[in-house]
């Protein structure tokens, strides 16, 4: 075993780190709204029409609004646990997993898995972008946009969570403004009436189908809720922000989504939104892609310093991470390699939901490193100590990927989340989750002092810091 403490970098702090092995502290939190904001920017996009047409190709509008409702609310159920305990801990999900049911060297694994996956996706949805960018403008090759784009992303991500909280202020109002008009222009031709009253286009789609494609279309950004939440001030916060984001992502965006599945009778509802060429066109794909794809490279590099350190000992700053896979992912996706990867990728999808419900588990239920984690909070650090490995929570991961992966009942993504969950609780019931295995030192450094000031507008004025349960409702214990 191998020591992964975790030395502060030599000199000043380095600018725009975001706390990546550290917990946020009080006075570097934001608003509600500003977190929000960039949740609903992530549920905002031009692929959350996509998801309602294909519901609404498939579905009448009312049965289209029953399986959001189901999906949404799942969704919520596991954002709002998972980032109850992302504003608790101010951890990202990476550094959590050390502490909630993986151990130290399970959280490298966990850390190398969801950056593999989410740069991945980072190189997918920017090969979109680019495609989109070449035909409504032209003038440069494919290539040349994939570079231009995902540098664009970097430079944004760069900045941390502060950048992207300025990109999502810009990105999103631009996006609905700008989309609506176009949806605006095909809606405009049908009546309300008529388009909730006709039927679907296309092959009928079940109740249960429909219900899978909404929560298993975010479950990944909702395990990776930590990595925002831990941004919050409160747990009230994080229950406004996710009813509000996932709501208003779901029904508002998903439904228009569905009617323009009946209106157009496809579900290429895309190139309605993008239809407009020129300026406004442009401005729609670029903020589409910018507020989603700045999060799956924040994520991916949070994991990855994590990884890091966990194996080497050091504590690489945040922001040259994100400039080397920036540019790898970039480069990857001008070559147009990630195309031929996407069944690896969405395969190592299928990984990530159970990490949700082992987390959740530990921290709730089982509580083997719970009193650590308080104990060092109100220090101000992180535990003295991490377990290597929790072979148990390994098994009910292994557990939760096998049904999500092979059992096709229900919802597979909710199916691995929940089967992890109940399995890691039971372990830990029947006393197989042990303290009193190996633990390797996890020294932290002295929290260090503010970084740039944290918000734009918002964010300036940090909330007093919790001093009990009393901030969280009633259970969540």
């Amino acid at each position: 075993m191998t020591p992964h403490a975790q030395p502060e970098t030599a000199g000043a702090p380095v600018d725009h780190d975001d706390y990546s092995l550290l917990r946020v502290p009080e006075s570097e939190r934001y608003s509600w709204w500003s977190v929000a904001t960039q949740r609903f920017g992530q549920l905002s996009a031009l692929a959350q029409f996509l998801l309602g047409a294909t519901l609404g190709l498939g579905m009448s509008f009312w049965d289209a609004v029953l399986a959001i409702t189901l999906g949404s609310v799942l969704l919520e159920i596991v954002t709002i646990y998972i980032g109850v305990i992302g504003v608790r801990e101010g951890l990202s999900t990476s550094v959590l997993a050390r502490w909630t049911g993986f151990g130290s060297k399970g959280s490298a694994l966990i850390g190398l898995t969801v950056a593999v996956s989410l740069i991945g996706w980072f190189g997918v949805q920017n090969a979109v972008f680019a495609k989109g960018l070449h035909s409504l403008i032209g003038g440069l090759p494919v290539e040349v946009w994939s570079l231009i784009g995902g540098l664009g992303v970097t430079a944004v991500v760069v900045y941390g969570f502060k950048g992207m909280a300025w990109a999502a202020y810009v990105t999103v109002p631009a996006f609905l403004v700008l989309a609506t008009w176009s949806i605006g222009r095909e809606l405009s031709r049908h009546s309300f009436n008529e388009l909730i009253s006709s039927p679907p286009a296309g092959e009928p789609m079940s109740l249960a189908a429909g219900a899978t494609l909404v929560a298993g279309g975010f479950i990944v950004g909702a395990v990776m809720t930590p990595d925002m939440t831990r941004y919050n001030r409160s747990v009230g916060d994080v229950v406004k922000q996710t009813l509000v984001g996932v709501t208003l992502g779901e029904y508002v965006v998903g439904l228009i989504g569905v009617l323009l599945a009946h209106a157009a009778r496809t579900s290429d509802v895309v190139a309605i939104i993008t239809s407009t060429s020129g300026l406004i066109g442009t401005v729609v794909l670029i903020a589409s892609i910018v507020k989603i794809n700045d999060w799956n490279l924040y994520s991916s590099t949070l994991g990855l310093v994590n990884v890091i350190n966990v194996l080497t000992g050091l504590k690489v700053a945040r922001a040259r991470v994100t400039l080397v896979i920036g540019a790898l992912g970039s480069v990857l996706s001008a070559t147009g390699i990630l195309t031929h990867f996407i069944e690896f990728l969405t395969f190592l999808g299928i990984l990530i939901p159970p990490i949700a419900g082992i987390m959740i588990a530990e921290y709730f239920v089982v509580r083997a490193w719970r009193p650590d984690l308080e104990a060092s909070r109100r220090r101000g650090d992180l535990p003295d100590k991490a377990p290597d490995w929790v072979p148990a929570g390994i098994l009910a991961w292994v557990c939760g990927t096998a049904v999500g992966h092979f059992v096709d009942a229900g919802i597979p993504a909710i199916n691995a989340l929940v089967v992890a969950c109940v399995g890691y609780a039971v372990l830990g019931k029947l006393g197989l989750v042990r303290r009193d295995r190996p633990q390797i030192p996890s020294a932290s450094p002295a929290p260090s002092g503010p970084s740039a000031p944290s918000a734009p507008s918002t964010p300036s004025t940090p909330s007093a810091p919790s001093t009990g349960a009393s901030t969280f409702p009633p259970g969540a214990d």
